[in-house]
């Protein structure tokens, strides 16, 4: 079976983590996707960056605080 790969144009890494397409696409508008499925498959370098921006944002929802 062939290994999945991160749905960013230019970018054929191996996939690490699958979010929705609505919350990355908010948080990195910048990202350009090869596909338009409900999911992101991201690789790790992606991810990464996608975790970077919605640091402040979990760590509310997280608190209760939304």
């Amino acid at each position: 079976m062939p290994e999945e790969l991160c749905d960013v144009k230019n970018c054929n890494k191996p996939v690490k983590r699958s979010l929705s397409r609505k919350k990355v696409s908010k948080a990195l508008p910048e990202l350009k996707f090869k596909n338009e499925s409900k999911k992101a498959h991201l690789c790790k370098e992606h991810y990464k960056e996608y975790k970077k921006k919605t640091k402040k944002e979990r760590t509310l929802e997280r608190l209760g605080w939304e």
